[in-house]
């Protein structure tokens, strides 16, 4: 899964969805570009309602990657 934060998104909202991803058991890989900052979520993201982390402030976009079966 991968977690697109705003432009500008402030570093609280950024450290919120980390902490909220860490306390449920992710591991997590950061990439923090020029105009954009992106979490990628390591794990069996399943149980993670996409819904409700775009919800939250400083979210743009979630992108769950579906693995072959």
């Amino acid at each position: 899964m991968l977690i697109i934060m705003k432009k500008n998104a402030p570093e609280e909202a950024l450290d919120n969805v980390k902490g909220y991803l860490i306390h449920r058991g992710f591991d997590i890989h950061q990439s923090t570009g020029a105009n954009r900052t992106i979490i990628g979520v390591i794990g069996d993201t399943d149980s993670l309602d996409e819904r409700a982390i775009e919800a939250m402030p400083g979210v743009s976009q979630v992108v769950r990657i579906r693995k072959d079966e």
